[in-house]
């Protein structure tokens, strides 16, 4: 298996490539435990389950909505409360089985019910209906504009109902049967083989297979793309130096290299129901020590753009430099005014998760940043902790601190503000139940919640400066302070085609094929 000899291969980089067909070996950071649609949160479960499977709708590259196994746009009802999805009629699961309008209800029904990740749906859809065999009815509790953008998520992807039979309550973690251009034809946590599916409705896959490898040493990826052992590699979770040397590489002409939409932001939450940091005026200087330009010069060498909002500005409504830059002197004015400086430091315990490269980097160079400016009033002390404990713990309230990073699971601004600021029991400034609490922020403030609900049910400019209203309100409770945006990367051999991502950055792993 291509797994086992890459194995062999990290630590003989003089290893040649097997180049028998076009079997195509693509390698990312970290292991797939499950390959549930329901369940899935990882980018490299994602980004597998965008091969396997097809959404309602997708994103072109510049943004469009385009329907996949929809046969036309969304048919919205003049109250904004009813909303009709024509259907393909030439679809087929990769069991043979029929794709129709009650497969996606059965698909829909069984997310709504046990999806970890449901929340992004939320109490907007109150029924899901057979319209026709060809037609699919969501009944809404409210007018929703986001809900465009959730059609396109792969958390909804649809599976078969004769394969989940057994499966309607639980999850099926080690199988995956969908419509995509290829079916599963082996599966472990660290490799997954694909290989096309014969009886696609649409483009056929351009390579006659794909090897996904999954592993946690950066080292060893970037090894193994320098040798040839790996045709392709995702840059999630490789170290900053290596990503910066492939970058050069590719600009030498010795890879190739492809930049998708930037969706991910890296930030930090403050602990707001505690003290110290329940004084916003500690987080607002917190926020203004940071300067966001030297940290992604000194972290990222510039890969890493500065952001200053929670939204990407690649999204409608999003981007703006919302939080304020780099102030150490306003900083220096709002912790003397809580009492801080001359002689009293405060202390924070900064977290950092130790099994991702660019944490520790950036932990460092703030830490450096704050000694520089505010060393008589401000103290980060460096904790290195793994992320599945900190994803763990947060909810619990056990980081004062913490460096985190986020990827909508659709490309709305929805689905950035609403799984961190949206709250069901707000008391005050303090958020006692909700997503804001299992962020490990616990913020809320007054207005936010009918905010975050009144955008959702705008449109076009009015929308938007709903969207900046809730930014603000965020910038000023500074219980998040966005760090960056990263942009995804994909590089391979210079005998592929080069790499391409859709609009919502994944790479179109059937469009891989080998040119020489």
């Amino acid at each position: 298996m291509a797994f086992a000899l890459i194995s062999v291969c990290f630590s003989q980089l003089s290893c040649q490539p097997r180049r028998a067909d076009q079997q195509l070996t693509v390698a990312s950071a970290g292991k797939i435990s499950s390959l549930d649609p329901a369940q899935a949160s990882t980018v490299n479960t994602i980004q597998l389950l965008s091969a396997l499977g097809d959404p309602l709708y997708s994103l072109s590259e510049d943004g469009e909505l385009e329907p996949r196994l929809a046969a036309a746009s969304p048919e919205i009802s003049a109250d904004g409360t009813t909303v009709t999805i024509p259907l393909r009629t030439d679809v087929r699961f990769h069991d043979g089985s029929r794709f129709d309008a009650a497969a996606m209800a059965f698909s829909l029904r069984r997310f709504l019910r046990i999806g970890t990740l449901s929340y992004v749906v939320g109490d907007r859809i109150a029924a899901v209906e057979v319209a026709a065999p060809d037609r699919l009815r969501l009944r809404l509790s409210r007018p929703s504009t986001s809900l465009e953008g959730l059609l396109t998520s792969v958390n909804l992807t649809p599976v078969s109902p004769q394969a989940y039979r057994d499966h309607r309550d639980r999850f099926l973690t080690d199988r995956f049967v969908g419509t995509g251009p290829y079916r599963l034809s082996s599966f472990s946590e660290h490799q997954q083989r694909l290989e096309p599916f014969e009886a696609y409705w649409g483009e056929a896959p351009r390579n006659s297979g794909l090897d996904l490898i999954t592993l946690s040493n950066s080292t060893a990826l970037y090894g193994a793309l320098r040798s040839g052992e790996v045709d392709v590699l995702l840059s999630a979770s490789i170290d900053e130096d290596q990503r910066y040397a492939l970058h050069r590489k590719a600009e030498a002409g010795q890879l190739h290299e492809a930049v998708g939409q930037a969706m991910e932001i890296g930030y930090i939450t403050l602990l707001s129901n505690a003290m110290p940091l329940q004084d916003p005026r500690l987080r607002r200087a917190l926020s203004l020590s940071l300067n966001r330009t030297e940290l992604s010069a000194r972290v990222s060498y510039g890969l890493r753009r500065p952001l200053r909002a929670l939204v990407p500005p690649s999204l409608a409504g999003g981007g703006g430099p919302i939080w304020p830059a780099h102030d150490p002197m306003q900083a220096r004015a709002l912790l003397s005014s809580a009492g801080y400086c001359d002689g009293r430091l405060l202390q924070v315990p900064l977290t950092f998760r130790s099994n991702v490269p660019a944490d520790k980097l950036l932990a460092l160079t703030w830490q450096a940043q704050v000694k520089r400016d505010l060393s008589d009033c401000l103290v980060l002390e460096l904790d290195g902790v793994e992320s599945t404990t900190v994803y763990r713990q947060l909810g619990e309230g056990a980081f004062k601190a913490v460096m985190l990073d986020w990827r909508g699971t659709y490309p709305d601004p929805e689905a950035y503000l609403t799984p961190l600021l949206s709250c069901s029991n707000p008391s005050g400034e303090i958020c006692l139940d909700g997503e804001a609490a299992i962020s490990g922020s616990f913020w809320s403030t007054s207005g936010l919640q009918e905010a975050l609900r009144s955008s959702d049910e705008l449109r076009g400019a009015a929308r938007h400066a709903e969207l900046k209203r809730i930014e603000r309100m965020s910038a000023l409770g500074a219980a998040y302070i966005p760090v960056w945006l990263e942009s995804p990367r994909a590089w391979g051999q210079t005998d592929l085609s080069v790499p391409e991502f859709d609009g919502s950055g994944h790479v179109r792993l059937n469009r891989l094929r080998r040119t020489r």
